[in-house]
């Protein structure tokens, strides 16, 4: 794996965006992604999340179709916990997003593999005076929660990051998937955040 390629890139499908810096818990018992996490964990390596446009999330038909889209985030893993035989409470961070080069192929164990090219971090950029009210209303949203006992983001909270602000609120609010990944794969903070001020 260089700097910013990784070419046999583990992928986990999923019915869901993962933005970078955001959580991610997952419940694993396909023998595929069992294996997956033990590989992760043994070689200290992450795997690439795709939100999927076709098919299931379980595989329960091997015949069936499955897309994805062809950009993704890097998940690296925080914690695994056996909550019984065969079954792993997974925790993860989104790291970097990645397009995909080529077409990903599928492993005889179901497990999907790309070759990934790594895309750049957002600049760190502070929000512009214009989304002040959008910043504010972040950290209203986050109070709320943490009142109610739920901690929604990985500490610390970065309210001067135009990126992360667009992020999170991206994580909150009830938009398509295919806005999501929109939103997900542009290049530019202040316009995401631009965006999801819109929404």
């Amino acid at each position: 794996m260089d700097a910013e390629r990784i070419e046999a890139l583990p992928l986990f499908p999923l019915r869901s965006v993962v933005f970078p810096g955001g959580l991610l818990a997952l419940k694993v018992f396909e023998a595929r992604y069992l294996d997956l996490v033990a590989e992760c964990l043994r070689h200290q390596q992450p795997f690439g999340v795709v939100c999927l446009l076709q098919g299931g999330e379980v595989r329960a038909d091997k015949t069936a179709a499955v897309r994805f889209e062809n950009a993704g985030v890097l998940a690296r893993l925080d914690d695994v916990d056996s909550e019984q035989p065969g079954v792993l409470r997974v925790r993860c961070t989104g790291t970097r997003r990645f397009r995909l080069e080529g077409a990903a192929t599928q492993q005889p164990d179901g497990l999907w593999v790309g070759c990934a090219e790594l895309l750049a971090d957002d600049e760190s950029l502070p929000p512009s005076v214009e989304r002040r009210a959008t910043v504010q209303a972040l950290a209203n949203a986050i109070a709320t929660l943490k009142a109610q006992g739920a901690e929604p983001f990985k500490l610390p909270h970065r309210l001067d990051d135009a990126g992360w602000v667009a992020n999170r609120w991206c994580e909150l609010l009830p938009i398509s998937l295919g806005a999501k990944q929109k939103l997900m794969e542009l290049d530019d903070p202040q316009l995401r955040l631009h965006l999801v001020h819109d929404y």
